[in-house]
């Protein structure tokens, strides 16, 4: 009996301390995840358990969003998950994206997952508009995906029709033109082709490059008023603070870089910036709401840490994860290398095969017409040969007649004849043979000659004969030695890599970094070379399909950027903002509360 109460209190004891849980959701840019947590984690241990699982160590450039009646929210870490203004339905439901994003996407971004997120993020929102994109540009950018999506193109693979289901252009550009879809396939397979060689990173690295220059890439907009009342836009980017016209979100009226900026903080809907500068006045503004105040105000915090932390040097994180990075991204270059060089010697290797069987049939082909020369070389001496003794023959009983008819006027001479008319008839028989004689010896001095020139065709025609066998013998003969179809092996002084067991382990020498160093030297001239090509091109695309442009269609973006065009406006990103604060931060905050 003690011993039944006591498994029982065991039992009910252990019930007790198993945690409550509940599921969570988590929807990533190409995957969806569901983990049980615990009632009490925080948002640091859902986060943490996310990242994790994706194997991502870049960990400050993402955040779990969630929205709160039509505005967006962002999970806190230090508290609880339940303790958020979510749905408390399960499974509840966040969205694991980009929270700030990066001033230089090459230089910043370490390794390929994070890559590969911002890349399918920022594909996303060109794609549903929320960044404006040039038609031009946006093909360039569709070209770039789909690289990235098939690999290398392939006109036997590749063929018309195979971008029918993509979705690679915004529907904005395509309403904007009269093409048909095969028209801008086409024009997208153009710039396709040309990126031959580039990996699924490097082609999405080279999206994000172009991307990062786009007017309104990685700007969170929100509406404003300043003293006066009157309406504009904040937009908060990693670069600084930006003042829009409600109506053009492309070019800031005046900005605010984060280095300019002391304080951040609000007080219900009042938001407070105060300037590095002491002595220019604080500059005031008013959001809409309190909620969107708190995400002002964390997004100025991350993107104003990220700012001060990229001039700075790199944590020793950071820089392991920049050397693992280059160290795999020479592995993955040289092992390209090596397959290109297999590839090559296998094209090689088939190439000469091809020439060789293509030989061999031609050889082939020789062969059977020598034979059938010779063939017919010895159909036409036996013919010869054949027709020659029949004409000796001929020729013999030519000379036996001849021979008779001699004897026979012989005899005829001799022969008594008494009267007049019998000598005129023997004379007429005599004349006759005569006649006879000399016409049968001509016969026989021609069958004789005709002899002697068969005899010298059948001598020809053995002698044609002897050649077409010399010319058999000769084509028969091995020409080539046997060719071995497999590739060379690599050579000793390449770099080794080897599995062990689970490990990988992967063994550099001085040659390959000196290499390396000298490749990517190379990269930089074929990179300034290659953006004054791509400039030409999109000049060119631009210039080509201007024609079927339907102007009415355009929208109000369509039409600032246009205008920007036309003023010269087509200066990076970067330099943009850098013009608007040129003037002091006093006469910007000065002209901020006139507007």
């Amino acid at each position: 009996m003690a011993g039944a109460i006591a498994s029982r209190m065991s039992f009910s004891s252990l019930k007790r301390k198993q945690p409550k849980t509940f599921t969570v959701r988590i929807v990533t840019m190409d995957a969806e995840m569901e983990f049980n947590c615990e009632m009490k984690w925080k948002g640091k241990d859902l986060f943490d358990l996310v990242c994790r699982t994706l194997g991502l160590r870049e960990t400050w450039f993402f955040g779990l969003q969630y929205t709160i009646k039509d505005t967006v929210a962002w999970l806190k870490t230090d508290k609880k998950v339940l303790d958020h203004d979510v749905s408390k339905e399960e499974p509840v439901t966040f969205h694991f994206l980009a929270k700030f994003y990066p001033e230089n996407a090459e230089e910043e971004l370490v390794q390929e997952i994070t890559q590969h997120l911002f890349f399918l993020q920022v594909k996303k929102q060109i794609l549903d508009e929320k960044i404006y994109c040039p038609p031009e540009a946006s093909v360039l950018l569709a070209s770039y995906a789909v690289q990235a999506k098939y690999g290398d193109y392939d006109p036997s693979v590749h063929k018309r029709g195979f971008l029918a289901q993509e979705e690679l252009l915004p529907k904005r550009v395509i309403n904007l033109y009269q093409m048909t879809p095969e028209m801008w396939e086409e024009r997208i397979t153009a710039w396709y082709a040309e990126h031959r060689g580039r990996a699924r990173d490097e082609a999405e690295m080279e999206y994000l490059k172009i991307a990062q220059d786009l007017e309104m890439y990685g700007v969170n907009y929100f509406a404003i008023r300043n003293k006066k009342g009157t309406e504009l836009l904040l937009g908060v980017d990693a670069l600084g603070l930006h003042i829009y016209d409600p109506e053009n979100r492309l070019t800031p009226k005046i900005s605010f870089p984060w280095n300019e900026i002391r304080n951040i903080s609000y007080s219900d809907k009042e938001f407070t910036i105060k300037p590095l500068d002491k002595k220019i006045d604080v500059f005031k503004f008013n959001s809409s709401k309190l909620r969107v105040n708190k995400l002002i105000l964390q997004l100025c915090i991350g993107n104003h840490d990220l700012f001060m932390r990229r001039r700075k040097a790199d944590s020793l994180e950071v820089q392991q994860m920049k050397a693992q990075a280059r160290e795999e991204k020479a592995r993955k270059q040289m092992e390209r290398q090596r397959l290109a060089r297999e590839k090559q010697m296998r094209e090689e290797a088939e190439r000469t095969r091809d020439e060789l069987e293509r030989r061999l049939l031609q050889m082939k082909e020789e062969a059977t017409m020598a034979n059938e020369a010779l063939m017919r070389s010895e159909e036409t001496a036996d013919l010869l040969a054949e027709k020659a003794q029949i004409t000796e023959e001929e020729a013999k009983l030519l000379a036996q007649k001849a021979a008779e008819a001699e004897q026979e006027m012989q005899r005829i001479k001799a022969t008594a004849i008494r009267t007049e008319e019998e000598k005129r008839v023997m004379e007429q028989k005599v004349l006759e043979a005569e006649v006879l004689a000399l016409k049968m010896a001509e016969e026989s001095e021609r069958r004789a000659k005709e002899a002697d020139q068969l005899k010298q065709d059948l001598q020809e025609a053995r002698e044609a004969e002897r050649r077409a066998k010399q010319k058999l013998q000769e084509i028969t003969k091995p020409m080539y030695p046997p060719i071995n179809p497999l590739p060379a092996p690599l050579p000793p002084d390449m770099s080794s890599f080897s599995l062990i067991g689970d490990s990988l382990s992967f063994d550099f020498k001085d040659t390959d970094m000196k290499r390396l160093s000298m490749e990517i030297e190379k990269e930089k001239v074929e990179y300034m070379e290659k953006s004054k090509h791509l400039q030409e091109q999109l000049n060119e695309l631009k210039t080509e399909i201007e024609a079927l442009k339907l102007k009415e269609r355009e929208t109000a973006l369509d039409i600032l950027h246009n205008e920007n065009a036309d003023r010269g406006g087509t200066s990076s990103k970067h330099n943009t903002i850098k013009k608007l604060t040129l003037q002091s931060a006093k006469s910007r905050v000065a002209f901020f509360e006139e507007l």
